[in-house]
């Protein structure tokens, strides 16, 4: 048996670009939106047949922290989000919501998108499309390919956003990365569910309600229910007067950059969200007509390559509520690390160093706080045309369990394609963009950079959000 095949063919360039933004989830769909208003002609290429990733093709039905309660970190692109889910009905209220989040529908959510994405004309939109490679010399991409239905086609692009989770574009052109914790474990994923029949009146009266899922977690553990004895996350998350979509059970080991492991995580998520339907018909009050409706297209990965920038964000700067001179936004949301086995989620293995022992309830910032994202940390080192955005950012793996998050996406995603833009149109090294020139754009189309000499800044919105499920 051979282990290596040449595998060589013509393929056409299908489109010329001055960015190519690769993924279309949060930090994508903003990456393209924003440097289309910079002018810039952008092929948008996206895997799955939505826009959106883990708030659409994934069902997680929160978007945290759009705002740190005083403040609207999440402006520009992120705001109009916001405010057409607020507008279309989209967003539920809750009593024990806080104002910086929403509670969505990920339907509506998907219309969203589809709005802002087609609104841009000098979008090209690709979805159903799977990005297989580059061409890089010198630092320089040149060509991304693709693969669609019609077959494998190239688009030649001056720049390149790198949005897809994982740092694939850069990882492949020769960036450097991190990957996971000390011994290269990561935090576990999530398969989300979608529920109905819940008796949303009667959970919250019973103490049953939203985050107070894991009342009977113990004795359904006892008793067998499970067959991984995981005490995490048994939360459904309302979408509807009786839906909700469940971000429930935690899947140790699985490598969102190796298919072999996404497909092995995949078959035991199934598997264990029919343990939780039994644990919330049997040991929740509220929950006893539950059905299950479906489950997610996507599986929910929480951390894998962490591309090296020109600065690396530190989990210090967080505590710090840094500021930097290249601060291209702030954000807020607390750090949230998930143990890498089970042995540590249950407590039963010695604990870990210092990255397994962030406490989410207690590794956050007071309302009206936040940390600064300097732009160094989307500009991979070895590549001269390439960003990243989204959870792949440049950053201990600490601080990227809070910069992760959707609504930090928007603000990295924002901040590339703008950066994209100019880079693209001035032949100018991301390295070497001129950073205040950057920083008026952005200021300009809505972000939140206060530390900005002149800078623009917007109140968070008074908001009102469809009734809480009734």
């Amino acid at each position: 048996m051979t282990t290596s095949l040449t595998f060589s063919r013509q393929i056409p360039v299908r489109a010329e670009v001055a960015v190519f933004v690769a993924g279309g989830g949060p930090a994508g769909t903003a990456a393209a939106i924003a440097a289309a208003r910079a002018g810039a002609s952008v092929f948008l290429a996206e895997n799955e047949i939505c826009f959106g990733g883990m708030g659409t093709a994934g069902g997680l039905p929160m978007i945290c922290c759009f705002s740190d309660e005083v403040n609207f970190l999440a402006g520009g692109v992120g705001r109009e989000i916001h405010d057409r889910m607020v507008e279309r009905g989209g967003a539920l209220a809750h009593p024990l919501k806080k104002a910086s989040d929403l509670y969505i529908q990920p339907e509506t959510l998907k219309l969203v998108y589809d709005e802002l994405v087609t609104a841009e004309n000098r979008v090209t939109p690709s979805l159903a499309t799977r990005i297989i490679g580059v061409e890089c010399a010198d630092g320089v991409v040149s060509h991304v390919i693709c693969q669609g239905k019609s077959g494998i086609f190239a688009v030649r692009c001056a720049a390149v956003v790198d949005a897809t989770g994982d740092g694939d574009i850069s990882a492949w052109a020769g960036a450097p990365f991190k990957k996971g914790d000390h011994r290269g474990r990561m935090q576990p994923g999530t398969l989300v569910s979608m529920w109905a029949g819940i008796d949303w009146p009667k959970a919250e009266a019973a103490g049953h309600g939203l985050w107070h899922q894991s009342g009977g977690i113990a004795q359904a553990i006892a008793a067998g229910v499970f067959s991984q004895p995981d005490p995490g996350m048994p939360g459904i998350m309302p979408t509807g007067r009786t839906t909700g979509n469940g971000n429930a059970g935690h899947i140790f080991g699985v490598d969102g950059t190796d298919e072999r492991s996404l497909t092995q995580a995949a078959i035991f998520g199934r598997r264990q969200i029919q343990e939780y339907g039994r644990y919330f018909r049997e040991y929740l009050t509220g929950y006893e007509g539950i059905e299950l409706c479906g489950s997610a297209a996507r599986l929910g990965i929480r951390e894998t390559r962490r591309i090296t920038g020109d600065y690396e964000l530190t989990f210090k700067d967080y505590l710090a509520q840094a500021v930097f001179a290249d601060e291209i936004g702030r954000y807020c949301y607390p750090v949230d690390v998930h143990a890498c086995t089970l042995a540590h989620a249950t407590g039963t293995a010695p604990p870990e160093p210092e990255a397994e022992k962030f406490d989410f309830h207690n590794m956050r910032l007071k309302p009206g706080e936040s940390y600064g994202i300097p732009y160094r940390i989307l500009t991979p080192r070895k590549l001269k045309n390439v960003l990243t955005a989204g959870r792949c950012v440049s950053g201990e793996r600490a601080v990227l369990g809070s910069l992760r998050v959707m609504a930090g996406c928007f603000i990295t995603g924002q901040a590339a394609g703008v950066a994209a833009a100019m880079a693209a149109s001035a032949g100018t090294d991301v390295h070497a963009l001129p950073v205040r020139d950057l920083q008026r754009q952005l200021n300009a189309l809505g972000a939140y950079l206060p530390n900005l000499p002149g800078a623009i800044l917007v109140p968070r919105p008074a908001r009102t959000a469809s009734p809480a499920p009734a």
